[in-house]
């Protein structure tokens, strides 16, 4: 790591920019020698790290809340003197930098309308009964569950991703429920997207644990489904709640509660009409408001700003 930073460091001070923008909160000490040095510095926080360390299973459970509190700390240290935090959305309306950063950008990471807005075709057929989630499969983010949920509501669920656990991947392949399952393991962009076009409803009931849920904003998953015109189930949440209020995009859940995911699902498909305009509203959704052209023209901003 020291090794790698020195290099990186190296080719920081070699391209001689006029802005440092950087995202890995290993790079927190190479931000602070560039500042130093004048430079302008960015740093883009993709996560909210101090809550996410606090969920690390691999950290000893009786470490976590002191290598969390230190990251703070120096994570605070370090953004005062930088010139501004990029970080997704609030949390519960709330700067989660306030107080610590000199200026809080929020760029959320939404879709770019070339790459699946306009490539929307209302036509394709749909095959029946057929319910997917792309991402990042772990049990934290509902995979038992809406599993579970399918088998109830006697649909298919395709499943793309990779397992980050090999036990977890084996506890799921044992379940009976593993019978409704098609999974695709790791996909590239076009069979992502092709998924997207076959399947009637995408899932993503991520569990309320670690910072999961916490901000104002949906995984990048459900704004991808949205974009494809599908009806979403989610996770309910104050931000879903208050999005649904203009756009009826989906169903929230509760994600711990796979007849309620089970009965979302056959609602879903026993109203296609419903499930349509659901399709319809998120698209709106995405054209107006949860679009990449939005958010970069707030990065362009921030440029030319410093």
């Amino acid at each position: 790591m020291l090794n790698s930073n020195k290099k990186i460091f190296e080719k920081a001070l070699e391209v001689n920019a006029d802005i440092y923008h950087f995202h890995d909160p290993e790079l927190l000490p190479l931000g602070n020698k560039l500042k130093k040095l004048g430079k302008s510095v960015i740093f883009d926080s993709h996560e909210n790290y101090t809550i996410q360390i606090n969920g690390k299973d691999y950290i000893p459970a009786i470490l976590r809340k002191i290598i969390s509190k230190l990251y703070f700390y120096y994570e605070t240290y370090s953004i005062r003197k930088y010139d501004a935090v990029i970080f997704p959305c609030t949390y519960n309306s709330q700067d989660p930098f306030e107080n610590r950063a000199v200026r809080t950008v929020f760029i959320d990471n939404f879709p770019m309308l070339e790459e699946l807005y306009h490539i929307f075709d209302e036509s394709t057929h749909k095959e029946k009964d057929a319910i997917c989630y792309v991402g990042t499969l772990t049990e934290d983010r509902g995979i038992t569950n809406i599993m579970e949920a399918a088998h109830k509501a006697e649909v298919k669920l395709v499943l793309g991703g990779i397992f980050t656990s090999e036990s977890y991947e084996q506890e799921v392949n044992n379940r009976s429920e593993f019978s409704c399952v098609d999974y695709r393991g790791y996909l590239n962009r076009k069979e992502v997207l092709e998924i997207y076009r076959k399947c009637q409803i995408g899932l993503s009931t991520l569990l309320n644990v670690g910072q999961y849920n916490k901000g104002d904003h949906f995984p990048t998953k459900v704004y991808e489904y949205m974009a494809m015109g599908l009806p979403v189930i989610l996770t309910d949440s104050k931000h879903v709640r208050e999005v649904l209020k203009t756009y009826e995009i989906g169903i929230p859940v509760n994600p711990d509660d796979p007849k309620e995911i089970s009965e979302a699902i056959l609602y879903l498909l026993k109203n296609p009409e419903l499930a349509k305009k659901m399709g319809k509203d998120g698209r709106l959704a995405i054209k107006e408001k949860f679009n990449w052209g939005i958010e970069e023209q707030k990065l362009i901003s921030l440029y030319e700003s410093l």
